[in-house]
This record gives C-alpha cells, structure tokens and sequence, in this order.
C-alpha cells in the first residue's frame, strides 16, 4: 500500500475527470491520497474533496506564490480549517525565489506566520522550497529552537506538545548538507517525479543513502509525472513509478519501501490504517 503524500486534486487539470483519476489511485494500490491547499480557495476545495471520499486527507495554507495575494483575514480562516478533521497539516506554505510571484518579504512574514500557526495547534506542516535553501533553512531553525519536539505515544502515533513541530519538506531539491541540517530537526524529505529522470544523478545518489525511516513517497501532481508518463498530466497513481525508482537505487523491493514509506506517512500526518 502506497500514500501520495501531496497532490494537488483540485487542479482544473482533473476537471471532468477527477473521479476517475481517484479510482485509478485505488486501483494503483494507494491506500491515501493528501490534496494539497495553496490558497485559501484551494485549500477549501481540498477540504471538500476529503469530506466526500475515504482515503483522501487535506492540508490548507497559503502557498509562497499567493503570498502577495493573500488577505489580512486570511491567516483565520486557515486557522478555522484547521479545526475541521480531515485536516492534516498546514501547507503548502515556505518560500520560492524562482519565480518571485510574490516578494520574498511577503513571503517570508506568511511562513512564519503559517509556522506559527502549526505549532500552535500541533499540525505537522508541508514545506515548499526552491532556491531559497539558505532562508529556508534558517527559518526553520529559528522556529524549531523555540519549539518544543513532539511526544510519541507507545503506538507511534504522534502527539505533540502546543509548542511541536514537525513536517515535511515537500519535493526536496536540497543537496546532502542541506539534507542533513532537516533530518537533525527532525524533518522528514519527500521525493516525486523527478528522482525518476535519467538526468537526476545527484538527487538519485542522495536518496539511495538518506534513512529510508525519514523518506515519504509524493506525485505533485498534476505536475512533475514521472519516466514513463515524463511530460504528461501526473496523477496519484504514479507514485508507483517514484517508489520502484526508489527501490531500484536502494536494492529494496518496492514492498519494502512502500511499508516504510506508507508508515513513514501514517506516522507524520497521524493517518489512520485502512
């Protein structure tokens, strides 16, 4: 059994679609799909989508795109979602120095806005970086000094102080260092699609030697579809192709890392087994 720890279901990408799309993920063998809010419209649709269908989780929070748009009230109404319980995680929140669509300042005062929220209310949180490694980093270190680690209970399942944090740093692109410093705070890496490109050679060499313990499994989709689909809509039940790759780079069977992997999940996000 496989989770696709972040999708993005209420992509107009799956219009006309969409069901079909989440019966192929069950017939894929996924036992959970989490549909990834990045605006506070998006993250009400993710919502939705996990209230009308079993196996399907949401996160809500303000992508580091939308921060320039994002309104003053905004940050209550995520914390309103929150409150609703198939709500997993804050996310997709962090920062993105690519593209710039909002100022990194803007940036920066909704991730730790957004930070702040998670750790009140003990929600792990789902992180986007792309080439902003070094404020990434730094953000998150100044957060986790201030916080408190999380209290795991005899059956793993977490239960954190209202000072925990913990999360994920969604689609890793991070070198070994950068790496290192996330799992000594107690993060985990995901990986998607590109781990399957032939050209990957530093990010394959990076997963075959993390701990398979702190990896999770993801598609991104409708983005980043991994070899053979590479150019074509992604969609959750390709994440069979992430973790075969993974297993081919760590001499595992695809068995083994999705028992890992899924528990890896179902530990981070409280998930409950099927």
């Amino acid at each position: 059994m496989l989770v696709d720890t972040h999708a993005h279901l209420d992509s107009d990408r799956f219009e006309g679609e969409r069901e079909q799309v989440i019966a192929r993920a069950w017939a894929a063998g996924l036992e959970a799909v989490i549909s990834v809010g990045t605006d506070l419209e998006s993250s009400r649709q993710a919502l939705a989508l996990a209230q009308q269908h079993a196996g399907i989780y949401a996160t809500v929070g303000i992508h580091p795109h939308e921060a320039a748009r994002a309104g003053p009230d905004d940050l209550a109404a995520i914390e309103r979602l929150c409150n609703e319980e198939k709500v997993i995680a804050v996310g997709e929140i962090g920062l993105d120095y690519h593209y710039n669509f909002s100022p990194p300042a803007k940036q920066r005062e909704w991730f730790h806005a957004q930070l702040g929220l998670a750790r009140r209310l003990g929600k792990p949180v789902v992180i986007h970086d792309r080439d902003a490694h070094a404020d990434t980093l730094s953000i998150l270190r100044e957060v986790v000094a201030t916080s408190v680690a999380p209290k795991r209970s005899p059956t793993t399942k977490v239960v954190t102080t209202p000072l925990g944090l913990r999360g994920v740093l969604h689609c890793f692109s991070g070198d070994a260092e950068m790496a290192a410093q996330a799992l000594d705070m107690g993060f985990y890496l995901s990986f998607g699609g590109p781990v399957t490109f032939q050209n990957a050679r530093r990010l394959q060499s990076l997963v075959s030697e993390l701990p398979l313990e702190r990896i999770l499994l993801e598609t991104d989709c409708p983005y980043l579809a991994p070899h053979p689909h590479r150019g074509k809509r992604n969609e959750p039940a390709y994440v069979q192709w992430v973790a075969a790759k993974v297993a081919e780079l760590r001499g595992l069977s695809v068995e083994q890392v999705a028992e890992v992997t899924t528990a890896n999940a179902r530990q981070l996000f409280a998930l409950a087994r099927p």
